[in-house]
Order: structure tokens, then C-alpha cells, then sequence
């Protein structure tokens, strides 16, 4: 049972929801926000005052503006999160809408993201923060194309956690049948993509079954191999497992600018996108071969305060945003990645990249965009389009050009060289994105990949030399 908002929260987690249109997401969300008590007074009335309108009956409560018994009505929680006044009349959601809450476990970060296929790119812009993705299924129809899609979209951006809310059960009667039948296309859906296995629920987020706890009206879920756990619940207790991966991946600082009132000192700002920093340490500046030393590593009076107060040691860590000086004099600018010298990024002009292609008009070869990665922007040239994801049966298909809201695999050359990871590796360096260089809008989200080192062929000995 969750409380109130307090200010006693533990982590802080990011969540994402998407769907197909009708799918019932942004009621799910509105539950969410319902029953976490997150919602103001006034907006819970305004809600209630909607839904009448609407044939939902607020009764006498509205009238007498009794919060609790307000929150006992029925209310079209979608009104919710379709906060924009056209979208509520159209009863949609266009933009990416964020909403803060919290329980007595841990404080949420939600992206509601639309529905509809050509707001796709707003759907990657939401789930490219998350660190889990929960998916609305509506049980009546199963798995349909934006399921593929949206799947697909987590999948690519390696988003940890994927929830699939199997929503509407009240509609088939809370038939267990039923449910089982989307679940199991959605795990063949899942191993297609290669994506990890989803948790699924079956939720009626009309009635709230299995949204905060588990529905008497289910029973065959509650059974122990079931793990019988509702959506809020599930979500409190995942682990951030971006956060331990960052801290597990080598050092990468992109340097976001450089610091120098006088010619006696020079200091290197950025965020560290993952591994650790302290004086003492030696670094890489790429792209290049130069080695150095970290002298010193400096915070603001606030970062201070956030990194633990004065006396903490000077260790740096991923998501910190710090100065640092280092031995020697070198000409590193904004776009510099400082790495560690004994796992270096890769150097490359040219790459390989998975794109979602977000843009109107196609992509076809030729194409000259920015290539956008970390702090660095440099001009770039598409010079071939590998393949296209056929989202119906999951297979790549060759393709001469990408329309709005394809996936599919691009070569890119670039005009200078960029120290780059794979994605797979590491999700901050090994991202990246195509923009428009008329007008700085985003065309495209890349993630790149690395080629293998090619092996080493194995030394000849003096008589394969000599008889080859």
C-alpha cells in the first residue's frame, strides 16, 4: 500500500510509458497519479467537474469538493495527462508529457509518451532517458504493430527494464485464456528482437486491478509462479541499472568547455558519462594519442554540497559535472573525450549506425547532416543505407531509403575523426544524433556500432614462408 508524498523518497527512477492509441496509457498513468496521491486538490476537482460532463458520475462530492470523497468517484483519469486543451478534446496525447511523483520507496520521473505511429520520435526522445519502459497492450487486440515498434524502440536503446501492462483484462472478464494468449506472443515478439524478457501484467487501469496492488479478480495471478506483484510495487524495487553500469564502464569525461581566465591556469569542464576521476589518475585525450595526468579535480560550492560536503575525497563520479587541470599543456577543445588510456574509445571516420529515422521527408544516400555525438558536432556524409527493420516480421530488409519512423542501418563518413564506443558498451559514447544542418532540428537517433578487431593472422614459421 502506498503513502502519501513524502519527502523521506529513496531513489530517483525514470519511467516511460507507451502504447498504441485507445491502449488506455494515459489512464494507467492517471492512476498511477490517482492512487500515489499526487494530484492537487483543485486539479482532482477539475478532473471530476470534466468527467461528469463526460458521463462519469462525481456525484454529490463534487458539489461539496470532498477530496476523499472526490477520489472515490468515478473520474476519467486520462484527463490526467492530456493536459493541453486540444489534446483533451481529441482525447490524445501529441507531446511528451513528464510528471513527478512519489511513494515512502522511491521518487518517480515519468514520461508519458503518444501513441499515435507519426509521434514516434516523440516516444524515442522519452525512452532514451529511462530506466524502464513500461508498454500498454490492450488484451482485446493483442500484439499489434506499434507494440513491435515501441518494443523495438526499447530494445535499441537498451533500456533495461521493459513492463508489458496487458490492460483492458476487465474487458475479457478478467479471463486468464485470455491473457496468457498476449503473453505469449509478446515473449516470441521479445526473443525475436533479442530484447530481454518482459514482466507481464494483466492490468485494468479503468478499475485499477494489479496497478498498485494485486486484483482480487485475478487469482490465477496471484499464484507463486506468477511472482503475483502489482505495477507500482514492481517498479519500487527495480534496480537502477544504469547507475551501476556507468560506474562499471571506463572513464569517459567529453569536455563541454575550457576554462581559462589567465594564462596560468587552464581547467577542462563536462560531466563524466561513466568510470571515476581523482587527482593522480592518468587520462587520455582523444582524439589523439596524448597521455597525461590529473592534477586537480574542482567542484562549485553547490557541487560540493551534492557530491557530500567539504571533506569528501576528490574522487569524481559518473554524472558529477567537474573541472579538472591536468599535467601539461595541450590543445583540447569542446568535444575532447578524456578516457582511460588503458580502455580507450575507438577511433573511426567512418561508422556504422542503427538509426530511428524522425524526420518528414526520407533519408536516402547522399544525405548531408551533423553528426552529433557528446559535445562534439561535426559535418557528416550518409553514404549508404544497409537495411531496413520490417517491423511485421522483425527481419532486416534491404532498403534504398528510410521514411518517417523506420529503423534501419546507415554508413556514415565523417569529416573528422570521433573516439566513439558501441552502443552496446556503453549507451552515452556510443549514442549519437543526425541533424539538419539548415535549421539544427533532429533527424535521426543513432546508435553506433563498433566493427570486432580483425585477428591477428598467426605468425608463419620459416618453412610456411618460404613454401608460400
Amino acid at each position: 500500500m502506498i503513502t502519501p508524498n513524502s519527502d523521506q523518497t529513496g531513489s530517483l527512477f525514470r519511467l516511460a510509458t507507451a502504447g498504441s492509441v485507445d491502449d488506455g496509457k494515459s489512464t494507467l498513468v492517471g492512476r498511477l497519479l490517482h492512487d500515489a496521491q499526487a494530484i492537487l486538490s483543485d486539479q482532482l476537482a477539475s478532473v471530476a467537474r470534466t468527467s461528469a460532463e463526460r458521463g462519469f458520475d462525481a456525484g454529490e462530492a463534487l458539489e461539496q469538493s470532498d477530496r476523499e470523497e472526490l477520489a472515490e468517484q468515478p473520474l476519467d483519469l486520462a484527463l490526467l495527462t492530456d493536459g493541453l486543451r486540444a489534446e483533451r478534446e481529441q482525447g490524445i496525447t501529441i507531446d511528451v508529457a513528464y510528471r513527478y511523483f512519489a511513494t515512502d520507496r522511491r521518487s518517480f520521473v515519468l514520461a508519458d509518451c503518444p501513441g499515435h505511429v507519426q509521434y514516434t520520435r516523440n516516444t524515442v526522445t522519452g525512452t532514451s532517458t529511462a530506466d524502464a519502459v513500461v508498454l500498454l497492450v490492450d488484451v482485446r487486440n493483442g500484439v499489434v504493430e506499434q507494440t513491435r515498434r515501441h518494443l523495438a524502440v526499447a530494445t535499441l536503446l537498451r533500456v533495461e527494464h521493459v513492463i508489458i501492462a496487458v490492460n483492458k483484462i476487465d474487458a475479457v472478464d478478467y479471463s486468464e485464456e485470455a491473457f496468457r494468449a498476449v503473453e505469449q506472443d509478446i515473449r516470441a515478439v521479445a526473443a525475436e528482437l533479442g530484447s530481454p524478457d518482459p514482466r507481464v501484467i494483466p492490468v485494468s487501469a479503468l478499475h485499477g486491478d494489479n496497478v498498485v496492488t494485486v486484483s482480487e479478480r485475478t487469482p490465477w495471478y496471484r499464484a507463486p509462479e506468477h511472482l503475483g506483484q502489482a505495477l507500482l510495487p514492481i517498479l519500487e524495487e527495480l534496480p537502477d541499472a544504469d547507475a551501476s553500469l556507468r560506474s562499471e564502464e571506463p572513464l569517459r569525461l567529453p569536455v563541454q568547455t575550457v576554462i581559462r581566465p589567465h594564462q596560468d591556469y587552464r581547467g577542462y569542464a563536462g560531466q563524466i558519462a561513466s568510470g571515476f576521476l581523482q587527482p593522480g589518475d592518468r587520462v587520455r585525450l582523444q582524439p589523439g594519442a596524448h597521455v597525461t595526468e590529473v592534477t586537480a579535480v574542482e567542484r562549485t560550492e553547490l557541487q560540493t554540497q551534492l557530491a557530500g560536503g567539504e571533506g569528501m575525497p576528490q574522487l569524481a563520479a559518473p554524472g558529477e559535472s567537474v573541472t579538472i587541470q591536468l599535467a601539461g599543456e595541450f590543445d583540447a577543445a569542446r568535444g575532447t573525450l578524456i578516457t582511460d588510456p588503458d580502455r580507450p574509445a575507438v577511433e573511426l571516420d567512418e561508422l556504422t549506425t542503427r538509426v530511428a529515422w524522425l524526420a518528414d521527408s526520407p533519408l536516402k544516400p547522399g544525405a548531408r547532416v551533423l553528426f552529433k555525438h557528446g559535445t562534439a558536432t561535426v559535418k557528416a556524409l550518409v553514404t549508404a543505407i544497409d537495411d531496413r527493420l520490417d517491423l511485421s516480421t522483425l527481419s532486416s530488409e534491404p532498403a534504398q531509403e528510410l521514411e518517417l519512423n523506420d529503423i534501419g542501418t546507415v554508413q556514415i563518413k565523417l569529416a573528422s575523426t570521433l573516439p566513439v564506443d558501441d552502443y552496446s558498451v556503453s549507451k552515452r559514447t556510443g549514442a549519437a544524433l543526425l541533424i539538419d544542418p539548415t535549421d539544427g532540428n533532429t533527424l535521426a537517433a543513432g546508435m553506433i556500432r563498433v566493427p570486432e578487431p580483425e585477428e591477428e593472422p598467426e605468425a608463419q614459421s620459416d618453412e610456411e614462408w618460404l613454401s608460400s
